[in-house]
């Protein structure tokens, strides 16, 4: 009688699990496509009994919640890398983490290529500061190959406590043997904008699109204004993206009211519109945006709208593509779902996804050197004379990052081709693609009094 029960249990389940979904779908889909219900029934029936067998005849004891949160993970794998199930601690850490502090090592993830790309390292973080840079591959998360790993999963394995490490084993393009690097997790804490003047034009840097972005971008704009500054550069280099509602926050203090943002179309053609709303603007000042391979989604829209308008001219090169809509439902028992339900087309129509946005005018960084990788705590100021050309001549170093303090041509990162100054700003001396975007506002400036005169 004992042995019975659990077999008891476990037969009845499935057939409950199958019916509770299939008066999901009934009530969700409504009466009128009760075929369609029927259909998915019948699927259900399948899966029902598989969940039988398995909880009867499995070699270790199973636990039914466990089953069923890996058939939904299972289920979403199969969508596209961005869909994913959030447990409600997930779930709990997603909300935090839109407000500008979190746990981690300070890496934005996405899939490019059917590998886990790094989309950009959060400055200033562990990642930033050992030099895993954007376009780097992860290939391990410890000893845990990321081959089979969802989104989420990946991120939950990077998450860890303050003070704890975590090995990335990182295919770089340019290196002929996989890159290791040893970080040290830490709070992470983003400042999204930071902003100075260079050469009388305002210079604003943009990390993450978070819900405080454009009332902090608004303060810049008005000490620019204060400033008497001739021309302002958007620089979203390495910044991985975030809100969308923050995206258009940024862009409608560039475009006039009234202005078309972004758009997004569902499956069925459902079309959702955004437009800039009025704002207290730097008028008509001219207006450079720098982005790069690491800049994505949120800085993206930015990009496309005001290029598409005609408010800014875009320099660097092609950015990440990511241009797929995510939708975050909550689900009864705390947890979330993270579903792809539409994707973003700029004001023209030009979608993001796979694309990126092309510059008006390609500025590539110079060719890197490699370095030893790090455990994220050195400084850019100890790899001084102390790095080898790559063998291949190929990109291999960050384009913010900061890297080690030996050089190491067959395990290692590579120094900033973008140095910084005291404060952790692209140094002009340096960053050819801020040198570009300063050189066009200064011509700028010539031809409109020309034209005037």
């Amino acid at each position: 009688m004992m042995e019975q029960q659990p077999r008891r249990k476990s037969w009845m389940i499935g057939p409950m699990i199958a019916l509770v979904l299939f008066c999901g779908v009934v009530i969700g889909k409504g009466w009128e496509r009760t075929g369609h219900a029927g259909e998915t029934y019948e699927e259900l029936k399948t899966f029902s009994e598989v969940l039988n067998q398995v909880q009867k005849h499995y070699v270790d004891e199973t636990k039914p919640k466990d089953l069923i949160q890996g058939a939904i993970r299972g289920m979403l794998s199969t969508l596209d890398p961005h869909s994913a199930y959030m447990t409600p601690e997930m779930y709990k850490e997603m909300q935090v983490e839109t407000r500008g502090e979190f746990g981690g090592v300070g890496i934005q993830i996405g899939v490019k290529d059917n590998r886990l790309a790094v989309i950009a390292p959060i400055e200033g973080t562990p990642a930033y500061r050992a030099g895993i840079k954007a376009g780097d591959f992860i290939t391990k998360v410890n000893d845990d190959p990321t081959k089979d790993l969802t989104l989420m999963d990946a991120v939950q394995k990077m998450r860890g406590p303050k003070g704890s490490k975590v090995n990335l084993t990182v295919q770089r393009e340019g290196a002929s043997d996989p890159l290791v690097f040893t970080l040290v997790r830490d709070t992470i804490k983003i400042e999204s904008v930071k902003s100075k003047v260079i050469d009388n034009f305002g210079y604003v840097r943009l990390t993450q699109f978070q819900e405080a972005t454009g009332r902090d971008l608004s303060k810049a704009i008005k000490q620019f204004k204060d400033q008497k500054v001739q021309g302002t550069i958007l620089d979203l280099r390495n910044n991985p993206g975030g809100l969308l509602t923050a995206a258009v926050d940024v862009s409608e203090q560039f475009l006039p009211s009234g202005k078309l943002v972004v758009y997004t179309k569902s499956r069925e053609g459902k079309k959702d519109e955004w437009f800039a709303k009025s704002k207290d603007q730097l008028e008509d000042l001219p207006v450079i945006i720098l982005v790069n391979e690491g800049s994505a989604s949120a800085s993206e829209i930015v990009a496309g709208a005001l290029q598409d308008w005609g408010r800014a001219v875009v320099v660097g090169t092609t950015s990440f593509g990511k241009g797929s809509v995510q939708t975050i439902l909550a689900l009864g028992d705390g947890s979330g779902l993270r579903l792809t339900t539409a994707k973003y087309y700029t004001p023209k129509g030009r979608s993001i996804q796979s694309t990126g946005i092309t510059p008006d005018i390609v500025v590539k960084l110079p060719t890197p050197v490699l370095a030893k990788a790090s455990d994220g705590k050195s400084s850019e100021k100890d790899t001084e004379g102390k790095a080898v050309k790559s063998p291949t001549g190929k990109d291999a170093s960050p384009p913010n990052g900061k890297s080690s303090d030996e050089a190491n041509p067959k395990n290692g990162t590579t120094p900033p081709p973008v140095s910084t100054d005291a404060g952790g700003e692209p140094s002009l001396e340096q960053d050819v693609q801020l040198q570009k975007a300063v050189e066009l506002l200064k011509s700028w400036k010539i031809f409109k009094e020309l034209k005037s005169s």
